[in-house]
């Protein structure tokens, strides 16, 4: 098959090394891909904005599958018009996409089919936001409600940072994205990520991960897009994965299809694991970024036949199949993300880095300057490994770590410590 990769993050290098590697693969594009990506893909310059500069090069390039990355092409539209053009697309259209694309929209959903989930308010003016937050009180939690790249949630632990994250929201700090705001009732638990490939009807569990989105070492710090995540989770036990799939994924597939759009592709749902059972905290219409790069490490079936198979409506015949061992990955950013990061700096010692048993290393924010490899982003690289157990892989990464000669770059240093406390019985 000739498939094209439309994205040219870590998540997309991660889907790339998992696609090049099935024996159906015959070429495989990325669009723009990275820097790292040239040994398993060829990069191509295109517009993924205009959706008829994308058919058409799937039309010359005789593309068989379109597997679409990250989420702000599929709240365009893209995999509309792919389908509109008889291209096949693994991507959930833009009415489904608004599971991502509009918190309050999942918010209605949730109620509609009964799914269990924080309580919450829904606003389009300061002056409400702030009276709902004087009702309930913090801490509560501040969610803009569009596309946010990440960055438009905040925890807010007293009134007045409350109030401070509501008039960043209306007065643009997010953009069109803080145009409208839900305001949510604070859960109290642990956190973690399952995916699910459903092709609409189909519904196929396809893996667990927690990750730590705080920039500093203990969960402190802003919020990031991800410093590092680890697969599987050990707090998503098979009754609570079943729980899930059952209260929250199942009346969401079938709630969507009700309504006239199916939802195809991958659903990741972002849970909170409580007292009273896992609770939904949003949903993401692709795969997780740093998620995807462990679970890729740990499948051992055919990717590509997975997400064809969703695409094609055929994903009853799906059984994906996983190495027992534990993936991690570790985040290395440039200086000043999650603020401004310091860009063209140059990276070295990735070859010695990537000898390391069981490590792979996906590019994230890089890009090539003559025979240089230089940072080009905030996330720059994900340093990816595989270990009989959280703990192994933790130190294999780090062992990788400390071979990337990158001055400039950092990363937290107590990725997986979670996990690491449970296996050592200290949780």
């Amino acid at each position: 098959m000739n498939v094209l990769l439309i994205g040219g993050g870590g998540r997309e290098h991660a889907l790339g090394w998992a696609l090049a590697k099935s024996p159906l693969i015959n070429q495989l594009f990325a669009a723009p891909g990275n820097a790292g990506m040239g040994d398993i893909a060829t990069c191509v310059v295109l517009d993924v904005g205009d959706h008829a500069a994308v058919v058409n090069f799937c039309r010359t390039n005789t593309i068989e599958l379109v597997v679409v990355g990250p989420e702000a092409p599929l709240v365009a539209g893209l995999a509309d018009d792919l389908r509109a053009a008889s291209i096949k697309v693994f991507g959930p259209s833009k009415a489904a996409a608004q599971l991502e694309g509009s918190k309050s929209f999942t918010k209605a959903l949730c109620d509609e089919r009964n799914i269990p989930t924080a309580a919450y308010g829904h606003f389009t003016n300061a002056a409400d936001a702030k009276a709902y937050i004087e009702k309930h009180s913090a801490p509560i939690v501040i969610k803009a409600d569009g596309l946010a790249a990440g960055k438009g949630v905040i925890m807010a632990r007293t009134n007045d940072k409350a109030f401070a994250a509501i008039d960043d929201c209306f007065d643009g700090a997010f953009g069109a994205a803080g145009a409208e705001v839900v305001i949510e009732e604070w859960l109290e638990g642990e956190e973690a990520s399952f995916f699910v490939l459903t092709d609409g009807k189909t519904m196929v569990p396809f893996g667990t991960a927690q990750d730590h989105k705080r920039v500093g070492d203990g969960d402190t710090g802003p919020n990031t897009g991800g410093m590092g995540a680890y697969s599987p989770a050990p707090v998503l036990t098979p009754e609570l994965i079943q729980q899930t799939l059952d209260e929250i994924i199942a009346p969401t597939v079938t709630g969507m299809a009700a309504r006239g759009t199916p939802y195809q592709g991958v659903l990741y749902a972002g849970l909170m694991i409580t007292k009273d059972g896992p609770k939904l905290i949003e949903y993401n219409v692709r795969f997780g970024d740093p998620e995807c790069q462990v679970l890729m490490m740990r499948l051992k079936s055919d990717l590509l036949k997975a997400l064809n198979a969703a695409a094609e409506g055929s994903l009853d015949a799906i059984k994906p199949e996983w190495h027992g061992d534990a993936a991690l990955t570790v985040v290395m950013a440039a200086q000043g993300y999650p603020g401004t990061p310091k860009k063209g700096t140059e990276i070295r010692g990735l070859d010695t880095a990537s000898d390391t048993d069981g490590v792979e290393i996906f590019h994230a924010g890089t890009k090539r300057d003559g025979d240089k490899l230089c940072a080009a982003g905030g996330r720059v690289l994900n340093i990816t490994s595989i270990g009989e157990s959280v703990g192994e892989a933790q130190k294999h990464a780090y062992a990788a770590i400390e071979k990337v000669d990158w001055p400039e770059g950092f990363c937290r240093t107590d990725i997986g410590y979670r996990a690491i406390a449970r296996e050592n019985g200290e949780d």
